[in-house]
């Protein structure tokens, strides 16, 4: 895989963006670093390759010249409100696939609306939020669906650990809250609302070993842009498990920090995906271990099923719209665990 084809990796040098390398180089690609400070890229180059290519997405020719020659960008910089529309615009002047881990609800939405007709006209394939959210909560509702064409209802709890968010994380969650405001959004008969009460706090029984665990409901995230994107289910809501809800909330929490050699944290997640028709029920779970991590194998299989030609849709597209769920999933291994459940 890879076959020695270079691809940009825009953030390159961020805690995500140094996963994604990574796994590019270990895939067989040749990562290109490209970011905005040229410090941090010169010295990130032990770790990360021999080239990297200084670019801003107020200056589009730097954008250009750093996505000359290679095959694909994945754009791993947040808050990507700012970024992800200039990286699209250079990547559909150069012809190439763009794909992002984006979590913030207003860029993917912003991606969805404002590029969906050139990208659908050009043959072009984006990928937005193709990352722990929004890509895996995507994939495992959309495994779950199976051969149903509609649902009544998706439900994506996420039990973690803990959550100990990066520096990018913390920005764009800023960055989205001066977006909305104090309101908080969800997505139920079809159509996104905004509230301005506080979410519910309920039980969430997560499969063992969880087991029954408080959650924040209506806690929405990106895979409640996704999922509507190609899916009839009329109601999606997103879960979190309120330790998670206050790590992140509290201003003093740590950044992660590597368990082992690899950079990995010792965080672990359950994801449980529950679809509902009727009186039925499906459920896909996945467990694994650290959330940023994870993103990289997910982000890098999807830019290898897009250059191998492995799709089955074109223009702006959501993960479970453009590659074969189950399949994806089970590529995934060993980086998560697997359960489709009836």
């Amino acid at each position: 895989m890879g076959a020695g084809q270079q691809v940009a990796v825009f953030g390159a040098y961020g805690h995500t963006g140094r996963f994604v390398v990574a796994e590019l180089v270990a895939r067989g690609f040749v990562p290109v670093r490209v970011g905005r400070d040229a410090g941090r890229l010169t010295a990130s180059a032990d770790r990360s390759g021999p080239e990297a290519r200084v670019a801003t997405v107020d200056d589009p020719d730097s954008l250009d010249r750093a996505l000359a020659g290679t095959a694909a960008v994945i754009n791993c910089a947040g808050p990507f409100a700012s970024t992800a529309a200039p990286v699209i615009e250079a990547a559909l002047r150069a012809g190439i696939p763009y794909l992002d881990v984006a979590a913030e609800l207003e860029a993917n939405l912003d991606t969805f609306a404002h590029f969906a007709d050139r990208a659908r006209e050009a043959s072009a394939v984006i990928v937005p939020a193709m990352a722990f959210f929004g890509g895996l909560g995507d994939l495992l509702t959309t495994a779950a669906m199976g051969d149903w064409t509609r649902a009544d209802e998706a439900h994506i709890a996420y039990g973690l650990s803990s959550w100990h968010p990066t520096a990018g994380t913390r920005l764009s969650g800023a960055v989205s809250r001066q977006r909305r405001g104090e309101r908080r959004m969800r997505f139920t008969g079809g159509r996104w609302e905004y509230r301005t009460d506080a979410p519910p706090v309920r039980d969430w029984h997560f499969p063992a070993p969880v087991g029954p665990r408080p959650v924040v409901a209506e806690f929405t995230m990106a895979d409640v842009v996704t999922v509507p994107s190609h899916l009839a289910v009329p109601d999606v809501t997103t879960y979190m498990t309120v330790e998670a809800v206050r790590d992140i909330a509290a201003p003093d929490t740590p950044a992660p920090s590597a368990a082992d050699d690899s950079g990995r944290s010792d965080q672990t997640f359950l994801i449980d995906a529950v679809v509902r028709s009727g009186g039925a029920e499906r459920r896909a779970v996945a467990r694994g271990r650290d959330i940023y991590a994870v993103t990289a194998p997910l982000v890098v299989e999807a830019l290898d099923r897009v250059l191998t030609g492995r799709t089955r849709a074109t223009g702006v597209t959501a993960a479970g719209a453009i590659f074969d769920a189950p399949d994806f999933l089970r590529a995934l291994s060993p980086h998560i665990t697997l359960e489709l459940l009836p």
